[in-house]
């Protein structure tokens, strides 16, 4: 007996397009190099996909946020291509970092200490301009402890830089006001909006994330990024119900009329929240199929009264622009991808 079933969710990751997004970006960022962040499972699209595919682009450096996150990195890169955003808050974690040549990011005097304390060496260094999360305040940049560390890439992080906004310009003078106080050797700034900003916001490396997967954070990014991500969810059960019968939660939805009706294995477990469903629809064979009621944990309802050749166990096309997307429901395209639960089969088309 298999020790697991298929699943009953599938992801196809479309690696051409996650190359294309990242050459696109790379190209944007001119004379910069562009990273890649690979955070939260490569943005919910995964790591062992994702890391490969860009690799494979040109990508040399990759940043994820957690500690944990590095094993998975590691299998595809070597240790001193990834760096590690949240920085070194124990011993610990520095011991580690050096043990592997994982690069720490450095955000406070703190992990400044924790750092040199355990030796020291290479390391980036994040530097607050006005996002006020992660990052060395302006007032700490003069500390003896900042003077001993060995900084390769001096960076901060724009607030604003999906929207034309005052606060991206005075992010750049505040950033640029540390350059002469600090050694470093490279400096970083711009992430995947910041890159569509321009060529004073590049610098010597730009690290996109959301634009790798298909986002659209800005409008000049709109022609030439590509989806990558294309979630389908089998049919579980179909059923006829009559006029006048509700369906799911709070029967928010009342039949008008027999219906025949799909359920589909797909809920806000897995990403599908519920402002995706009203006034949605998923595809099957170039057909729509209207969303029915409240999205349940496992499960949507769909309008299958058209598709008279539809069965039990097919697979439905779960729309997944996510500029489109996002604008429908309300959800942040970030949020639309790091939802994606973990009951998807992921494989690379």
């Amino acid at each position: 007996m298999p020790d697991t079933l298929p699943a009953s969710l599938r992801l196809h990751i479309d690696r051409a397009a996650l190359q294309h997004n990242w050459l696109h970006l790379d190209r944007m960022s001119g004379s910069a190099n562009a990273a890649a962040a690979v955070k939260a499972d490569a943005y919910g699209v995964g790591v062992e996909h994702a890391v490969p595919a860009l690799r494979d682009a040109g990508a040399s450096e990759f940043f994820v946020a957690h500690w944990s996150e590095v094993s998975r990195v590691a299998v595809h890169v070597p240790p001193r291509s990834i760096a590690v955003l949240h920085g070194p808050n124990t011993r610990e974690e520095a011991d580690f970092a050096r043990s592997l040549g994982v690069v720490p990011v450095i955000n406070s005097l703190h992990q400044a200490q924790i750092w040199s304390a355990s030796g020291g060496g290479r390391c980036h260094l994040m530097v607050d301009s006005g996002i006020n999360r992660l990052g060395l305040s302006l007032g700490d940049v003069g500390a003896a402890i900042i003077g001993e560390l060995e900084v390769d890439c001096l960076m901060s992080h724009l607030a604003s830089a999906d929207e034309d906004s005052a606060m991206n310009e005075l992010q750049l003078d505040r950033f640029a006001s540390v350059f002469g106080v600090i050694g470093h050797k490279r400096r970083s700034f711009a992430n995947s909006a910041g890159i569509a900003l321009g060529p004073a916001y590049h610098f010597d490396q730009t690290r996109p994330g959301l634009a790798l997967y298909g986002g659209v954070p800005r409008a000049e990014l709109a022609n030439d990024i590509r989806q990558v991500a294309y979630p389908q969810a089998a049919v579980i059960q179909l059923r006829d119900i009559e006029a006048g019968d509700g369906v799911g939660y709070n029967a928010t939805f009342v039949a008008d009329r027999d219906m025949r009706v799909a359920v589909i294995s797909i809920g806000y477990a897995d990403g599908f929240l519920r402002p995706r469903g009203p006034g949605s629809s998923v595809q099957w064979k170039g057909e729509s199929l209207p969303i029915l009621g409240k999205v349940s944990m496992d499960m949507i309802v769909v309008d299958a009264s058209a598709s008279m050749g539809l069965r039990e166990g097919d697979w439905l096309d779960i729309p997944f622009s996510l500029p489109e997307t996002a604008a429908k429901s309300g959800i942040s395209q970030y949020e639309l991808l790091t939802t994606i639960g973990n009951r998807f089969d992921r494989s690379t088309i």
